[in-house]
């Protein structure tokens, strides 16, 4: 019986030794295909630079149909005035979500086939657009002269970098009524911007309106007079 347990034992302690163990690294890479669509509204003239305001829409305006996008925001302004600007707003396939980077690489595409003032680019967005606009603005602070985010969400994590755009002007709209995007993420956004001394900053709650506080926002001129006056800082564009 002890001859036999200490067989077993040494067996196992045999097997126990041979075992082996290799460590090692691999590079990958993983890409994605994301189309963008978009509607680009240039000024009267295009002779000398001008200003480019960056609208990303809700999910209502998902899908292919590119006319979607002008139901809200600055391209419905447009239909009934005029702005000496460029618009540009891309699209959000109907079962996808906002890319920032594709986002990012069709403001440069439009900037190289444009005569775009550099220093004067501007994002705006409402709803799942302004949650895009305050990502984008997070992602490329260098970009943007100004930020108008309506009604719009921001992921927690990226709450924590508000540090990197508190020298942005920014014009935050939300309505207390809102059932679908709590106005709290438009108070904490605003509170850690005040925290690392943001020194253009305003939250605007609209008390009598929900989700919906974009219309009376982008119908009024007072809010492209105010981006337009903004212009960026210490660029070498």
């Amino acid at each position: 019986m002890n001859f036999k347990l200490t067989l077993f034992t040494l067996l196992f302690s045999i097997v126990g030794f041979a075992q082996s163990e290799t460590t090692g690294k691999i590079k990958t890479v993983v890409v994605t295909n994301y189309e963008l669509g978009y509607a680009l509204h240039k000024p009267a003239s295009t002779k000398d630079k001008k200003p480019l305001v960056v609208f990303i829409s809700g999910d209502g305006e998902k899908g292919t149909d590119i006319e979607k996008v002008k139901i809200n925001g600055p391209l419905k302004y447009l239909k009934t005035h005029q702005l000496d600007a460029y618009v540009l707003a891309p699209q959000c396939k109907e079962d996808e979500n906002w890319n920032i980077e594709s986002i990012h690489e069709l403001i440069l595409k439009i900037q190289k086939e444009n005569k775009i003032d550099s220093q004067r680019i501007y994002v705006t967005g409402l709803s799942s657009g302004g949650w895009a606009a305050w990502n984008l603005a997070l992602s490329y602070p260098d970009m943007f002269a100004a930020i108008v985010p309506i009604s719009g969400f921001v992921d927690l994590i990226e709450m924590e970098s508000a540090c990197k755009i508190a020298n942005i002007p920014t014009r935050i709209f939300h309505g207390l009524l809102d059932d679908v995007v709590k106005v709290d993420y438009a108070i904490s956004i605003y509170k850690e911007l005040k925290k690392c001394n943001a020194k253009d900053v305003q939250l605007t709650i609209f008390d009598d309106a929900g989700h919906d506080s974009w219309t009376r926002v982008y119908d009024n001129p007072e809010i492209y007079d105010w981006m337009f006056k903004q212009i960026k800082k210490n660029t070498n564009k």
